[in-house]
């Protein structure tokens, strides 16, 4: 046993002695090239998660990034670890529920109903659930209840608010599929 160790430290010593540079000065190895894969937002956000699992704010850039990018199925997935790592946090609910529709191509689907309404249970006053139950009501062609859901939000929204504008508009269609008689029973 001694002699295979001394034959690899002898092995090592002259490989050392061939290509070894001991006159130069030390220096950091170079960064590893960003991910391809990844914009430099989404590259980004990832790196806070390696270091902080805990950063609601870059979990919810990560999703972003990946959806603008299209990569709807990765902003899911990124999602569920989130709310794994995180199950009090009413924003990455939203946000689960936000990716899940855009994979859906904008369809309420059932597993975005279940995200937004653990939101919904962790925060009863947020907007978000409340909208988007308004628009599945509208997507299943039932118009009255959309209003009904949107029109209570519409109470409770500041003029203000980032979602006002769109809120408004989405109470126009639910009222204009209404008049035309969309949902009503024969």
């Amino acid at each position: 046993m001694a002699a295979v160790v001394l034959a690899a430290l002898g092995v090592a010593a002259t490989g050392y002695a061939l290509t070894g540079r001991p006159d130069l000065p030390a220096r950091p190895a170079p960064k590893a090239p960003l991910d391809p894969r990844f914009t430099p937002e989404a590259e980004k956000a990832r790196a806070t998660l390696l270091e902080d699992l805990g950063d609601v704010g870059a979990w919810i850039t990560l999703s972003n990034a990946l959806i603008r990018e299209g990569r709807t199925q990765l902003a899911v997935e990124a999602m569920e670890q989130a709310t794994r790592a995180i199950p009090g946090e009413v924003d990455l609910w939203v946000q689960l529920g936000v990716a899940l529709v855009t994979h859906a191509e904008g369809e309420v689907v059932p597993a975005a109903r279940l995200a937004f309404d653990r939101a919904a249970r962790l925060d009863p006053g947020h907007p978000a659930p409340r909208y988007f139950l308004g628009l599945a009501w509208l997507q299943a062609g039932r118009p009255k209840e959309a209003l009904e859901v949107w029109r209570a939000l519409q109470a409770e929204t500041p003029p203000d608010a980032p979602w006002a504008g769109q809120l408004k508009r989405m109470l126009a269609a639910a009222e204009a599929m209404r008049l035309m008689g969309v949902g009503e029973e024969s």
